[in-house]
């Protein structure tokens, strides 16, 4: 395991811009087989706006984009105030790393199976990782 605690989060950041990529090559291909003409869409539309005219399969990868650029932002502030202030331990790089795979998991399964409960799991599993290392990074800070 490497020794910085950023790893996990610079591994996090790729990792949503390879879900981004993913939303783009199956939405502009789903667009076209749809008829969405982009040239002809009113100003100011955004991509809630294709809810109803794509296929669900195609808008989770969407929905799990907007999930990586939520609760991942405190992740990413907690691994920060971690290594800054000291608490880089091994505990802390190991609920780091798990919480990072568990949402690639997440990504993984809400963009193509996206059965709730196991999904459910998968977040809770990593909120937990996610809850254990806001309280530790407080412990380290306030040290």
């Amino acid at each position: 395991m490497p020794e910085s605690l950023l790893a996990p989060g610079a591994v996090l950041a790729l990792w949503t811009l390879i879900m981004l990529g993913w939303v783009a090559a199956t939405r502009f291909g789903a667009m076209a087989k749809a008829g969405v003409d982009l040239k002809a869409a009113p100003p100011g539309g955004r991509g809630v706006d294709l809810e109803n005219i794509l296929p669900p399969t195609i808008n989770w990868k969407s929905h799990n984009y907007t999930h990586l650029l939520e609760q991942p932002t405190v992740f990413y502030a907690v691994t920060v105030f971690l290594h800054l202030s000291g608490g880089s331990t091994d505990l802390t790089r190991g609920l780091a790393w798990a919480y990072v795979v568990l949402r690639i998991v997440h990504s993984f399964w809400q963009a193509t199976v996206n059965r709730i409960p196991v999904r459910f799991a998968i977040f809770g599993l990593s909120t937990f990782c996610l809850f254990a290392l806001a309280v530790l990074a407080v412990i380290a800070t306030l040290g």
